[in-house]
């Protein structure tokens, strides 16, 4: 099938053994690329094991449509057992990295075992090697990223964890390019775990597409398109920072760990605020609407901020200053920590101080003990050790009830979105497939538009529909999904796209079917993996069930638990599975998964 380089390059760290396997066209064609290949290969690999052990796998996944002339085409998935959660694990990055895997000659880098001391993997086309580097190990990932692209060239493709993750703090993740941040569920860790600091890809080579004519003239005319959309100016004055203005007028913006939906300083860092510090751009390759907006932090240093992060860093922990916000952000990346469950536990960690349930008195807002909980969260020292397996570990272990207020779901922070008058949006979250991040499922925006307040099984179908394209087709293709999100690129650029690469012609029928075969898999993975996994691990928070909003537009507000209960029901029984969540044998057969 043309448009995939059509190998797996298999590297052990404990052996030293490095295989290059073909990829069959039925993989390409059931699982796509990008998740789809990742979770086939966990399945099929990665059985009960630890995730820091040496028996777990990281994987580096590419699709057809990773670094083609299209737009936002500059993407891969990382994936593994997830140490954060216990289930399947993965993130998307837009990295250098992905482009160069394809024209090095490979879709997919799967790494097992565990190196004895620290050491990164290059692959230079059919070239590869382990490259042991003590010299790396302790180092911030802005760092190591200067020390490999001195050694290996500025435009290699680079791939690190950072300090956190060598401390194999649960929440790390994979870094690229200073800012570019993928695998919220503990990538950056399991790297860690296998002493492996980074992955550097130079390619030289190009993959062959079934009409590379075609495509061409179909590339420029999406790049073209995209800028010629209504919002694509305001897109790039603001990008995902458009956001905040949005959250906070309907209420859903996360405030003082997510007991409120509005923040009372919101006024003075939101999008236009930005837009007044604004110092630059950055962005993924091949992309025309770069989403990374760099301001000067507190410290006089370049940050990279986007929505997500400035809402966990700012409003969730009570503080209202955007270049305070930007230099913890930019520790975030430094450290290689996730900035959402960073933000996600120092507001944890504030209202335990409130409520007496530490010895610590932090306030909310409180900018230096931010950035002193984040390095000790780094290290894993002194309170940092309490919080470096995130939320729902330090609640557990705290206790008195603070696990109604640990921001969680299945052991996941909660991303930027307040779901106290948002049930829709609250589904989405307790059944995205790696726990609560909204990528899967960024249904919020419709909820707000059409008919906020209801539970009917239209939302249910409709969230299901937003699966199947976020988390099913854009994380395998592997493509960014913020063209369509965001200016409205259209949908049906993507199976012509296909077409002119791979030569097959695919229906969104054949997409969504598609994604219900990843989703059942990556359920059947996590019913593998966790015993103890079903139902109860598909909810929010209690706080959403039993906190309404005190002030806003959404004023007394709380998530119906009994309507929730139904909203789930009817989510399983639209997806094929029993009401415990467990995919029924028919919906594997009938999704070409017999035997699973």
């Amino acid at each position: 099938m043309k448009g995939y380089a059509g190998k797996l390059l298999r590297v052990n760290l404990s052996d030293g053994k490095i295989s290059k396997e073909q990829i069959s066209d039925s993989l390409k064609r059931d699982f796509l690329g990008g998740r789809g290949f990742a979770v086939k290969l966990l399945w099929d690999e990665v059985r009960n094991a630890d995730p820091l052990s040496e028996k777990n796998k990281i994987i580096f996944a590419t699709g057809p449509l990773t670094g083609q002339s299209i737009p936002s085409s500059g993407k891969m998935v990382i994936a593994s057992k997830s140490p954060l959660t216990g289930g399947y694990g993965d993130g998307n990055i837009g990295t250098m990295a992905s482009v160069h895997l394809k024209k090095a000659g490979y879709d997919v880098v799967l790494v097992e075992g565990k190196s004895e001391e620290p050491c990164y993997l290059l692959i230079e086309d059919e070239k590869v090697g382990v490259v042991e580097a003590p010299e790396l190990w302790g180092k911030n990932t802005f760092e190591a990223q200067d020390l490999l692209e001195k050694k290996h060239g500025k435009n290699s493709g680079i791939l690190l964890t950072g300090p956190a993750g060598e401390n194999l703090v649960r929440f790390s993740t994979v870094m690229s390019q200073k800012g570019r941040a993928g695998g919220r569920p503990g990538m950056g860790a399991v790297m860690g775990s296998k002493k492996l600091k980074a992955v550097v890809i130079k390619g030289t080579g190009s993959v062959g597409n079934f009409d590379d004519n075609k495509l061409k003239e179909m590339g420029k005319k999406g790049y073209d398109e995209i800028k010629a959309k209504g919002s694509y100016d305001f897109w790039m004055k603001q990008g995902t920072m458009q956001a905040f203005d949005w959250a906070n007028e309907n209420a859903c913006l996360p405030t003082y760990n997510y007991r409120e939906g509005v923040f009372e300083f919101s006024k003075e860092m939101d999008g236009y605020v930005l837009e007044k510090l604004h110092a630059g751009r950055k962005g993924c390759p091949l992309c025309n609407m770069q989403c990374g907006h760099i301001i000067k932090d507190s410290s006089d240093q370049e940050a990279e901020l986007d929505y997500e992060n400035v809402a966990m860093l700012g409003p969730n922990i009570g503080l209202g200053s955007l270049p305070k916000v930007a230099l913890l952000n930019r520790m975030a990346d430094e450290w290689g920590l996730d900035a959402i469950s960073l933000g996600s536990c120092i507001a944890f960690l504030m209202e335990a101080s409130e409520r007496g349930l530490i010895n610590e008195k932090i306030k909310w807002g409180d900018f230096e003990a931010a950035q002193k909980l984040t390095v000790e969260i780094g290290r894993g020292e002194g309170l940092g050790k309490l919080f470096s397996h995130g939320v729902k570990a330090a609640s557990e272990a705290i206790g008195k009830g603070s696990q109604k207020w640990a921001m969680q779901v299945k052991g996941l922070e909660i991303s930027a979105y307040n779901c106290q008058a948002c049930p829709g949006m609250a589904l989405a979250f307790g059944t995205s497939p790696i726990g609560a991040h909204h990528k899967d499922a960024w249904i919020i925006s419709w909820e707000i538009a059409n008919d906020r307040l209801s539970y009917n099984k239209p939302k249910v179908e409709k969230l299901i529909e937003f699966q199947r394209i976020r988390g099913g087709f854009f994380e395998s293709a592997t493509v960014c999904r913020l063209p369509w999100v965001e200016v409205s690129f259209g949908l049906d650029w993507y199976p012509e796209y296909l077409e002119a690469i791979t030569g097959e012609r695919k229906s969104w029928e054949d997409i969504y079917r598609l994604g219900d075969r990843i989703y059942s898999l990556i359920r059947a993975f996590w019913i593998r993996e966790v015993p103890s996994f079903g139902r109860k691990w598909d909810y929010p928070p209690d706080r959403w069930f039993e906190e309404p909003h005190s002030g806003g537009k959404m004023k007394g507000i709380k998530v119906d638990r009994g309507k929730y209960e139904q909203m789930l029901s009817w989510y399983y029984e639209l997806r094929g599975w029993d009401p415990n969540g467990i995919p029924l044998k028919k919906t594997l057969e009938n999704l070409g998964l017999k035997g699973v």
